[in-house]
C-alpha cells in the first residue's frame, strides 16, 4: 500500500518505536536505594553539624581564656597598706622609702623575688636590685644602696617572699641619690602578673629623721 503499512519496514512504525525509547525508565529505583540514600544524607548533616558545634565551642574557649587573660593583667595584685615614710637625717636629704603591700582584693599570690622596682624623680630613672638574705639562713635583708628589700613579714607563717592572702610585706626601697627635701618621687612596683603598683609621693621642706610622706 502507498499510504499504510503493517510491516516492521514501515516508516511510521520506526518512528513510534524511537518515541517510546525516549521515555525514561525508572523502574530500577527502589525503596531501599532511596533509604540508602535519605541515610547518607542524614549522615553528612550530622557529621557537618559536629563539626560546626565542635569549632563554635573551641571559638567560645579561647574567647574566655582571651578575657579572662586581659582581666588579669589589667587587674592589679598589689595594693598600698597605710602610709610611706622616707627616712634620712634630720634637716638633710632622704635615704629610704618605707611602706607595706599586701594583695588586693581576689588576688592571686604574688612571688616578690620576682617583683621589679623602679625609681624615678625629675633628674633620676633607676630599676633596683632585690637586695640578697644574708647572716643567719632565712633571714631578710637590709636594703643597701640601689637595691629594695622585704624588710619585714606579717601574718606570714615563714620568710617566704611569697606573698599570699592574709600576709603584710615590709619594703624598704634605698634609690642610689639621696632624694631632696621638697622634691618628688614615683615608685612602680611590677608584679610578674597584673598591674604596676604606682606610688607617688612629695619629700618634706623640712626634713626629719622620720618623714611622713605625702
Amino acid at each position: 500500500m502507498k499510504h499504510g503499512c503493517w510491516d516492521s519496514q514501515c516508516p511510521l512504525s520506526k518512528k513510534g518505536e524511537n518515541m517510546n525509547s525516549l521515555k525514561p525508565n525508572d523502574e530500577g529505583f527502589t525503596g531501599l536505594e532511596a533509604a540508602i540514600v535519605l541515610i547518607a544524607f542524614v549522615v553528612v548533616a550530622a557529621v557537618f553539624s559536629y563539626v560546626v558545634l565542635g569549632a563554635g565551642f573551641f571559638t567560645t574557649q579561647k574567647s574566655q581564656e582571651v578575657v579572662h587573660t586581659g582581666v588579669q593583667q589589667a587587674s592589679s595584685t598589689l595594693q598600698l597598706v597605710g602610709n610611706v615614710y622616707g627616712k634620712g637625717v634630720a634637716g638633710a636629704d632622704v635615704t629610704t622609702i618605707n611602706f607595706t603591700i599586701a594583695l588586693a582584693p581576689g588576688g592571686t599570690p604574688v612571688d616578690v623575688s620576682k617583683m621589679v622596682i623602679t625609681h624615678s624623680s625629675k633628674t633620676t630613672l633607676q630599676t633596683l636590685a632585690l637586695a640578697d638574705a644574708t647572716g643567719v639562713a632565712g633571714a631578710l635583708p637590709l636594703a643597701a644602696s640601689g637595691t629594695w628589700a622585704v624588710t619585714a613579714i606579717a601574718n606570714g607563717a615563714s620568710n617566704n617572699l611569697l606573698l599570699e592572702k592574709g600576709e603584710q610585706f615590709d619594703i624598704t626601697v634605698a634609690p642610689t641619690a639621696p632624694m631632696a627635701a621638697d622634691s618628688s618621687f614615683n615608685l612602680e612596683l611590677k608584679p610578674v602578673v597584673g598591674a604596676a603598683l604606682d606610688i607617688k609621693r612629695s619629700i618634706p621642706a623640712g626634713t626629719k629623721a622620720l618623714n611622713l610622706l605625702y
